[in-house]
């Protein structure tokens, strides 16, 4: 078993306890953070790598709730936006320690603005140097970020949810639940992966989704960048039928994470995708049998939380694909661990 592997089915129970800490011995500091952002003028959610991820998919859940936030990833609001004074910045970091982030603490501190750090190591920059900072302890992933983004995803989507006061018991049990749910599908899920056609070494993978599932579209692209070691392309659904749809040839392999709300003009993207000759996984909740080459059944989960774990059939494809490539996905060439510096392709 690889590594990998073993991160990814560690997460229903590392989850759980970011859960009972979210709504335990970091209530305080919950409610404390969701008090700045209900009192700032101009609110931003950002991150870099896997953590930009999980801030785009919290940020998405703040629109929904009517309340909206600047979403720019960690570099592009470094180097190119100016903070006004009195912003609250929530910047997600699995170490904290990440060139830009260090950068962009001081760059917040000097524009009078808050910072927010939800990370997952007490002894780095962003929750020394944050105004408030909620640390989420998991062991930490042997690579590929893991354990450490779904737990940003959950802290970060607390976080909005306690803004709107929705944050309580009720809503705590319903996670549990689903967690506990989405765990015992978890071997289907490979059974399902294992008969499928739809991993296939080299072919060309998109990843569709809206809302807040665009946050595990853009992780499944990092998944297969990171872990098969090929490209992968994540677009808003509706915005891969703005001509990106020209670059469908037989073959071509697409991940579309079904929509709550929007179920029939999704579904009407992954039939049409499967007319073209495309091989379709769809996920989502109560699919239609027939609609997709692979169909993988999610639980029910409480409105707008579902992008917590809706990456995990992406994260047992990305491995069993890697396995099949003949690629290691517990080594990486290239990348480090942590970027700690600003420059350049490879860590110095």
């Amino acid at each position: 078993m690889t590594h990998f592997l073993q991160d990814i089915l560690r997460q229903p129970e590392e989850l759980r306890r970011v859960i009972d800490l979210l709504s335990g011995p970091l209530s305080g500091s919950l409610h404390r953070a969701a008090d700045e952002i209900k009192q700032a003028r101009h609110v931003y959610f950002t991150g870099i790598g896997a953590s930009w991820n999980a801030a785009l998919g919290a940020g998405t859940l703040s629109y929904h709730a009517g309340r909206p936030v600047y979403l720019l990833d960690a570099s592009e609001l470094l180097y190119g936006s100016q903070i006004p004074a009195g912003s609250v910045l929530v910047i997600l970091s699995r170490s904290g320690r990440s060139g830009e982030i260090q950068m962009l603490l001081e760059k917040a501190h000097a524009a009078a603005a808050s910072v927010v750090g939800i990370t997952n190591f007490a002894d780095g920059a962003l929750a020394r140097n944050a105004d408030i900072s909620l640390v989420l302890p998991v062991a930490p992933d042997h690579g590929i970020s893991v354990n450490t983004y779904v737990s940003l995803v959950a802290g970060a989507a607390a976080l909005t949810t306690a803004v709107n006061e929705r944050f309580d018991a009720e809503l705590v049990s319903d996670l549990l639940r689903a967690i506990e749910v989405t765990e015992r599908k978890i071997p289907r899920w490979q059974e399902q992966l294992a008969e499928s056609s739809w991993l296939l070494p080299g072919a060309t993978y998109y990843f569709l989704a809206r809302g807040s599932s665009l946050a595990s579209s853009n992780a499944g692209q990092l998944l297969w960048e990171e872990g098969v070691k090929m490209p992968a392309v994540a677009l808003g659904t509706d915005m891969f039928r703005h001509g990106p749809q020209e670059v469908v040839t037989a073959g071509i392999r697409v991940a579309i994470w079904i929509d709550e709300k929007e179920r029939e003009a999704d579904y009407t993207v992954a039939r049409e995708l499967g007319r073209l000759g495309a091989q379709v996984m769809a996920i989502g909740s109560g699919l239609p049998a027939g609609l997709a080459e692979l169909t993988i059944d999610l639980p029910s989960w409480p409105p707008g939380w579902r992008f917590l774990m809706d990456i995990l059939p992406a994260q047992l494809a990305a491995e069993r694909l890697a396995s099949l490539s003949g690629v290691d996905c517990d080594s990486f060439r290239f990348a480090s661990y942590v970027v700690e510096d600003v420059y350049g392709l490879f860590h110095n």
